[in-house]
Protein backbone atom coordinates (compact mmCIF):
# COMPACT_ATOMS: atom_id res chain seq x y z
CA UNK A 1 0.00 0.00 0.00
CA UNK A 2 1.13 3.72 -0.80
CA UNK A 3 0.72 6.40 1.61
CA UNK A 4 1.29 10.17 0.91
CA UNK A 5 1.91 12.44 3.83
CA UNK A 6 2.04 15.89 4.23
CA UNK A 7 3.63 18.31 6.56
CA UNK A 8 4.56 21.63 7.08
CA UNK A 9 1.21 23.44 6.70
CA UNK A 10 0.13 26.20 9.53
CA UNK A 11 -0.91 29.82 10.27
CA UNK A 12 1.32 32.71 8.52
CA UNK A 13 1.06 36.25 7.88
CA UNK A 14 0.67 37.71 4.29
CA UNK A 15 3.97 38.19 2.76
CA UNK A 16 5.03 34.94 5.12
CA UNK A 17 6.82 32.07 4.12
CA UNK A 18 6.04 28.00 4.53
CA UNK A 19 7.61 25.02 3.27
CA UNK A 20 5.18 22.19 2.24
CA UNK A 21 6.59 18.17 2.37
CA UNK A 22 5.33 15.20 1.22
CA UNK A 23 6.49 12.07 2.01
CA UNK A 24 5.85 8.88 -0.17
CA UNK A 25 6.59 5.38 1.05
CA UNK A 26 4.81 1.73 0.76
CA UNK A 27 5.16 0.16 -2.44
CA UNK A 28 7.12 2.31 -4.54
CA UNK A 29 8.93 1.37 -7.51
CA UNK A 30 9.34 4.27 -9.05
CA UNK A 31 7.65 8.06 -9.31
CA UNK A 32 6.70 9.74 -12.19
CA UNK A 33 5.71 13.22 -11.59
CA UNK A 34 4.36 14.74 -7.71
CA UNK A 35 2.51 17.51 -7.86
CA UNK A 36 0.94 19.80 -4.93
CA UNK A 37 -3.04 21.14 -5.55
CA UNK A 38 -5.22 23.07 -3.44
CA UNK A 39 -9.12 23.29 -2.83
CA UNK A 40 -10.11 26.55 -1.24
CA UNK A 41 -13.59 26.35 0.22
CA UNK A 42 -16.29 26.70 -2.38
CA UNK A 43 -13.93 26.22 -5.08
CA UNK A 44 -12.21 23.87 -7.38
CA UNK A 45 -9.12 22.07 -6.83
CA UNK A 46 -6.41 23.42 -8.98
CA UNK A 47 -3.00 22.10 -9.65
CA UNK A 48 -0.49 24.81 -7.73
CA UNK A 49 3.04 23.12 -8.92
CA UNK A 50 4.09 19.73 -10.15
CA UNK A 51 7.57 18.39 -10.78
CA UNK A 52 8.75 15.10 -13.23
CA UNK A 53 11.29 12.72 -12.38
CA UNK A 54 13.69 14.42 -14.84
CA UNK A 55 13.39 17.72 -13.17
CA UNK A 56 11.01 19.70 -15.35
CA UNK A 57 8.30 22.11 -13.31
CA UNK A 58 4.93 23.69 -14.09
CA UNK A 59 3.52 25.86 -11.91
CA UNK A 60 -0.13 27.75 -11.85
CA UNK A 61 0.11 31.79 -13.36
CA UNK A 62 -0.92 32.85 -9.68
CA UNK A 63 2.04 31.56 -7.79
CA UNK A 64 5.18 31.99 -10.07
CA UNK A 65 7.75 33.92 -9.25
CA UNK A 66 6.73 32.75 -5.39
CA UNK A 67 6.53 29.79 -4.71
CA UNK A 68 9.47 26.77 -5.92
CA UNK A 69 8.80 22.86 -5.98
CA UNK A 70 11.65 20.45 -5.77
CA UNK A 71 12.22 17.03 -5.37
CA UNK A 72 14.41 14.37 -3.60
CA UNK A 73 13.90 10.87 -5.42
CA UNK A 74 16.20 8.59 -2.78
CA UNK A 75 13.65 10.04 0.11
CA UNK A 76 10.40 9.56 -2.17
CA UNK A 77 9.68 13.29 -1.09
CA UNK A 78 8.69 16.36 -2.60
CA UNK A 79 8.56 20.27 -1.09
CA UNK A 80 6.97 22.85 -2.15
CA UNK A 81 8.72 26.50 -0.63
CA UNK A 82 6.36 29.09 -0.38
CA UNK A 83 7.41 33.07 -0.12
CA UNK A 84 5.68 36.24 -0.28
CA UNK A 85 2.21 34.18 0.78
CA UNK A 86 -0.98 36.21 0.55
CA UNK A 87 -4.63 35.64 1.73
CA UNK A 88 -5.67 33.93 -1.52
CA UNK A 89 -3.18 31.42 -0.85
CA UNK A 90 -5.51 29.95 1.88
CA UNK A 91 -6.42 26.23 1.10
CA UNK A 92 -6.06 22.83 1.48
CA UNK A 93 -2.70 21.72 0.18
CA UNK A 94 -2.77 17.92 -1.68
CA UNK A 95 0.58 16.30 -2.38
CA UNK A 96 -0.33 14.29 -5.48
CA UNK A 97 2.18 11.89 -6.98
CA UNK A 98 2.16 9.33 -10.31
CA UNK A 99 3.73 6.38 -8.83
CA UNK A 100 4.62 3.12 -10.25
CA UNK A 101 3.90 -0.11 -7.92
CA UNK A 102 6.25 -2.44 -9.68
CA UNK A 103 8.45 -2.78 -12.81
CA UNK A 104 5.85 -4.57 -15.09
CA UNK A 105 2.86 -1.79 -13.87
CA UNK A 106 1.57 1.63 -15.05
CA UNK A 107 1.99 4.27 -12.88
CA UNK A 108 -1.03 5.43 -10.79
CA UNK A 109 -2.40 8.68 -9.12
CA UNK A 110 -2.08 8.82 -5.21
CA UNK A 111 -3.42 11.76 -2.87
CA UNK A 112 -2.45 12.58 0.34
CA UNK A 113 -4.63 13.81 3.06
CA UNK A 114 -4.23 17.54 2.72
CA UNK A 115 -2.28 20.10 5.31
CA UNK A 116 -4.19 23.59 5.65
CA UNK A 117 -2.18 26.66 4.60
CA UNK A 118 -3.98 29.58 6.29
CA UNK A 119 -2.47 33.53 5.13
CA UNK A 120 -3.80 36.16 7.38
CA UNK A 121 -4.21 39.57 5.87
Amino acid sequence: QVQLVESGGGLVQAGGSLRLSCAASGNIYHINAMGWYRQAPGKQRELVAAVTSGGSTNYADSVKGRFTISRDNAKNTVYLQMNSLKPEDTAVYYCNADIQKYWYNDANAYWGRGTQVTVSS
